[in-house]
């Protein structure tokens, strides 16, 4: 099986020894993409809105650089620093997929890279498998 690491510019490059995904011929796996500007590297200004916004186009990116889409993800996990944030994340995360409601896991923890809030990694079919 084919085993490709994937990267692109439209998102914020990898910052440790990861891959910002990795696609074999079937399936697209991301790492969790935290709200960093891809231009600038650094967090987002706006709270968690403007960073749940962030993190969903950067998601996007990875996963159209693996050929696929928000159609195609079957799971995903979502890591919040503060549930409280969940309505306002739910609401961003419902408009981005649309119909598509893939299975996921919603989890609070007590810190994220860079003092992100909020952080999502996804499994996706390669469209057209």
């Amino acid at each position: 099986m084919k085993r490709e690491e994937i990267s692109t510019d439209q998102a914020p490059a990898a910052i440790g020894p990861y891959s910002l995904a990795v696609s074999t011929e079937s399936m697209v796996y991301t790492s969790g993409q935290i709200p960093l500007s891809p231009e600038t590297g650094e967090v987002v200004d706006g709270g968690i809105e403007a960073q749940a916004k962030q993190v969903l186009a950067n998601l996007k990116a990875v996963l159209e650089a693996g050929g696929a889409d928000f159609s195609t993800v079957v799971k995903t996990t979502v890591f919040l620093t503060d549930l409280g944030d969940f309505a306002t994340v739910n609401a961003l995360y419902a408009e981005a997929f649309g119909e598509t409601k893939p299975a996921r896991s919603t989890i609070q923890v007590s810190a994220l890279p860079k003092g992100s809030l909020v952080e999502i990694e996804a499994v996706a079919l390669v469209k057209g498998t």
